[in-house]
């Protein structure tokens, strides 16, 4: 399922004994474009800190109720690795994040999650792989660091980053909502981060392999629109471009 995250943020998020707060951003590596964790946002609950939820916690989106349930205790949560607010995350507060809930190592492997592409559930059954894997470098991002950035086609700007929407099976990001208002007001596409050639961090600019006209024709997408296959099809047909879907994700 396809959701944006503007759309999730605000949502519940439900612990095994309680409501634990709610979702306020998220957090992607500028590698696989894929969110490695939920920062919640917890009222008076645990003042001070960030409340980071990995996907690997979560276990179920509800877009009626608007939550998200979190296989997690309230407990598990308060005495995992604290991170306080002001401080980005370290790598050494994944490390530590990651050996508290003895959940598989995302950067452990050239696919999204390690060694698959989804969240693996079970890390014994990764864990000889995940030991052979080559590790890499992850640098994580915020979607609300990130919303507001140029987008750079090939012959000139085109607009800026007014979302993303994410899928909720890999929670990779599965394209970037670019609002075109410079150049055709009220317009807003989709550009996949498969799409991309670089991002120019100190300057907030995205680069993307594609032309403005090529995005300018693209079909377009409006806040009412359903993000369904047939126009997922559509416009990647459109770019020329193969589905993500294309590729065969092993089973859970």
């Amino acid at each position: 399922m396809l959701s944006k995250v503007k759309t999730l943020s605000g949502y519940k998020l439900e612990a095994r004994d309680g409501e634990i707060g709610n979702v306020k951003e998220f957090y992607f590596d500028d590698r696989h474009w894929t969110v490695r964790y939920l920062v919640a946002e917890t009222g008076s609950w645990l003042t001070g800190r960030k409340v980071l939820i990995s996907p690997y916690a979560l276990r179920g989106l509800n877009k009626v109720e608007k939550s998200l349930s979190v296989d997690l205790t309230r407990k598990q949560i308060e005495d995992s690795p604290p991170l306080e607010s002001h401080k980005p995350v370290s790598q050494q507060f994944e490390d530590d994040y990651y050996g508290y809930y003895g959940w598989p190592l995302y950067w452990s492997g050239a696919a999204a999650w390690g060694t698959t592409a989804i969240p693996h559930r079970d890390p014994k059954s990764v864990a000889r792989h995940e030991r052979e894997a080559k590790s890499w470098d992850r640098h994580l991002r915020s979607t609300a660091e990130v919303t507001g950035y140029d987008i750079q086609a090939l012959d000139g700007e085109i607009g800026h980053v007014d979302d993303f929407v994410v899928d909720d099976a890999s929670w990779q990001i599965r394209y970037l909502v670019v609002a075109t208002t410079n150049w055709w007001p009220g317009r807003k596409v989709l550009v996949s981060p498969l799409w991309i050639d670089r991002v120019q961090w100190s300057d907030s600019k995205v680069f993307v392999h594609l032309s403005r006209e090529t995005i300018q024709n693209s079909p377009e997408y409006s806040e009412e629109a359903l993000l369904t296959r047939e126009y997922e099809i559509g416009m990647h047909q459109h770019y020329g471009r193969k589905g993500y879907w294309m590729d065969v994700l092993p089973e859970r």
